[in-house]
């Protein structure tokens, strides 16, 4: 105890005393700024083309391998989504190792391995490097490509297609590729079903045995082993890697837009604009632009602290978030993007101010402070993200494919601090381009198009062209077309009801017990539906075969329980299903107003409000319901969510969808149905 009293004593007084040094009044003087010092990597060639390059590092017990295929980008055509599906698929085991048996031994080792059509990674402790190295060339030269992989990884593309069909992001990040560099070029073509679904297993081994070779292949080999060691391993596990070049078809040249220009893309369900401000730009790393380039987009849209962030988001509030990106490839120009999600509502506004900031930063000087802190902060993430293995290894290969000088990375931090006011507006005047500037938005046109047509800049109008969600031209979407005379709320629910079987025979259905399956990477997400004339409903969505989400509603009282945690309806959750939860709601409906028609993929819909939370669209030419938007209120937001219905079949004389597709934000789920039981297999049991 006395012992444990003295050191406590000393402890006191040191604190104290180091208090007592220090003058808090003071800003601390800054420690000198870090060197960068890759060193000079231990390299060699091997007969295949294969460059090895060793970087000692003994600070941790453990090695890395990072190895990159630095060939020249290629469209995929009618074979779009190739690359990833082989990539994929490589990794999952070999020709000799069963993907699990692979899998648990990498786990076992404590290791990570990752491989793919333009390299790959791995990691592990310097005691396993023998082994690492092999299971990593394993992975890599004899990768075990079987049609049942194929068919699962297909299976996940096409689910991720159909999830962005009514996405605004994923529609957006589609065309804005398409529309700066063209279909045919390698960054503009984009995956579709029918190009997946042309994907052989033959395809995905030629591909790989035509792309996967050594020529310009770069491996780096860092960590906790000397160069005699490295160069065995390599050695020893890639000399059969047989040799070969990757082939090269050449690229379209990219090219601005030949004037300042909006092209906007309709989307009915969006709950924001999807916002791009683009230009072409030949940037490159090796370029003697590329440390002021790097200064400029940070102070223009690169941080949160950004001219565009502090103009959006904090002075207007029109986003909770806007930036801007100005990459580089050695390979073909590249396309500078101000980007932001912001209030339909808002859209012509956030153009305007976009703009005025990229004017800003090409007219006026940066003032110091800012200036001063963009060098700071990017420094500071850059003199952290030295200490990662995988980001030295991909400077030292940088610095073999990009054609850059071996001082590139000990000379950045002296080459950041002497970028200049200068500086960052010569670099905005060449890479920021106002005067051919293609401004991209999705959005809801019916919301913001008037707006969009008024917009002027520099005391010009900014015309607007239309595209469809591929990037094809297309006509200006009429929101005002006239409701053909005659037509009324009535008559388009009367034609639904005739469309589907007929009033008398909806009325004699006293309820249905719908089954349903949707795919969900990989899985399966099953949905139980059943719904009663008397008000009653029930739906169940179960994983696995456990529930994970189900509402109860029993005609008078409801709750919801998701994750065993039970809660019960409010009023106003009550309110609208008594309105709602009936077999056809259109039959009870007496609030339905006829809203006017609208465009839709498939051709015109009229669109029925039928109350406050919920917009039925039917077709103009079927009379079939194709679409509800439901209006969820969730932590004072309304977050809308789209179900779409479609592959209409017949039930005991009644049509019923059979494709249920059920979207909220980026998430889709396209359930198809098995079963549909009329008046049959319910009980009151179900909505207790």
């Amino acid at each position: 105890m006395k012992k444990n009293i003295i050191f406590i004593i000393a402890f006191l007084l040191v604190a104290i005393s180091a208090q007592a040094q220090i003058d808090r009044s003071k800003m601390p003087k800054s420690g000198p700024t870090p060197v960068i010092n890759l060193g000079e990597p231990y390299t060699f060639k091997m007969g295949n083309g294969l460059t090895v390059l060793v970087v000692e590092n003994k600070k941790l017990p453990r090695i890395t391998v990072s190895l990159s295929l630095d060939n020249p980008p290629n469209a995929e055509g009618d074979k779009a989504g190739i690359e990833g599906i082989v990539s994929q698929i490589m990794g999952k085991g070999t020709k000799t190792i069963s993907k699990d048996a692979f899998n648990e031994e990498v786990d076992f080792l404590g290791a990570f391995v990752n491989v793919g059509v333009s390299g790959g990674f791995a990691q592990s402790l310097s005691k396993y490097s023998d082994r690492i190295i092999e299971l990593f060339a394993k992975a890599s030269l004899n990768p075990n490509f079987t049609q049942e992989e194929l068919d699962l990884e297909k299976k996940k593309l096409i689910e991720g297609i159909k999830s962005g069909e009514n996405s605004a992001e994923a529609v957006a990040d589609r065309v804005r590729s398409v529309l700066g560099y063209g279909k045919n070029h390698p960054a503009g073509e984009y995956i579709t079903e029918k190009t997946i679904n042309n994907i052989t297993l033959a395809d995905v081994e030629t591909y790989y045995r035509n792309n996967f070779v050594p020529a310009n292949a770069y491996m780096v080999i860092s960590g906790d082993i000397n160069n005699d060691k490295a160069k065995e391993l390599i050695e020893k596990n890639f000399t059969s890697w047989k040799a070969g070049k990757a082939p090269s078809f050449g690229m379209p040249e990219v090219k601005d837009a030949q004037y300042r220009q909006i092209n906007f893309i309709d989307m009915p369900n969006a709950v924001q604009t999807e916002m791009a401000v683009m230009n072409v730009s030949n940037l490159k790393m090796a370029d003697e632009d590329h440390h002021a380039a790097l200064v400029a987009n940070y102070v223009l849209g690169g941080s949160f602290g950004s001219y565009i962030n502090m103009n959006l988001r904090e002075e207007h509030g029109y986003t909770y978030g806007g930036r801007s990106t100005l990459p580089r490839n050695k390979n073909y120009k590249t396309l500078f993007r101000a980007t932001a999600k912001v209030r339909n509502m808002v859209t012509d506004s956030a153009v305007v101010e976009t703009l005025k900031e990229i004017k800003r930063i090409r007219t006026e000087d940066v003032d110091d402070e800012v200036l001063k802190n963009a060098k700071a902060k990017f420094l500071g993430n850059f003199i952290l993200a030295s200490e990662n293995d995988r980001t030295i290894a991909a400077r030292s290969i940088d610095i073999k494919t990009q054609n850059l000088p071996k001082d590139f990375y000990e000379t950045f931090i002296a080459k950041i601090n002497a970028v200049s006011k200068a500086d960052i507006k010569r670099i905005a005047n060449k890479y920021f381009n106002l005067d051919k500037a293609r401004i991209v938005l999705v959005g809801k046109g019916s919301d913001i198009l008037e707006n969009l047509e008024k917009i002027s800049f520099e005391g010009k109008k900014i015309p607007v062209l239309y595209f469809d969600k591929y990037g094809n031209k297309t006509e200006k979407p009429d929101y005002n077309a006239a409701t053909p005379e005659g037509v009324t709320t009535q008559s388009v629910l009367d034609n639904y009801f005739n469309a589907i079987g007929g009033k008398d025979k909806l009325a004699e259905v006293q309820s249905t017990f719908t089954t349903a399956e949707a795919s969900m990477g990989g899985a399966t997400l099953q949905m139980i539906s059943k719904v009663t004339s008397k008000n009653q409903t029930l739906t169940n969505i179960l994983f696995g075969g456990n529930s994970v989400n189900k509402n109860v509603f029993d005609g008078a009282k409801g709750y919801a329980m998701a994750q065993g945690q039970k809660i019960d309806y409010t009023e106003a959750q009550i309110a609208d299903a008594k309105k709602e939860t009936y077999p056809f709601p259109e039959l009870k409906n007496t609030e339905a107003k006829l809203e006017g028609l609208e465009p839709y993929e498939n051709g015109k819909a009229y669109k029925i409000k039928m109350s406050d939370k919920r917009t039925s669209f039917y077709d103009t030419e079927t009379g079939l319901k194709i679409k509800d938007i439901v209006i969820q209120e969730q932590g004072g937001q309304k977050i809308p969510s789209t179900i779409g219905y479609s592959n209409y079949k017949e039930v005991n004389g009644i049509k019923f969808p059979h494709t249920i597709s059920i979207s909220a934000g980026p998430q889709k789920f396209d359930f198809n149905v098995s079963e549909i039981k009329i008046n049959e297999g319910v009980t009151e049991e179900d909505f207790k």
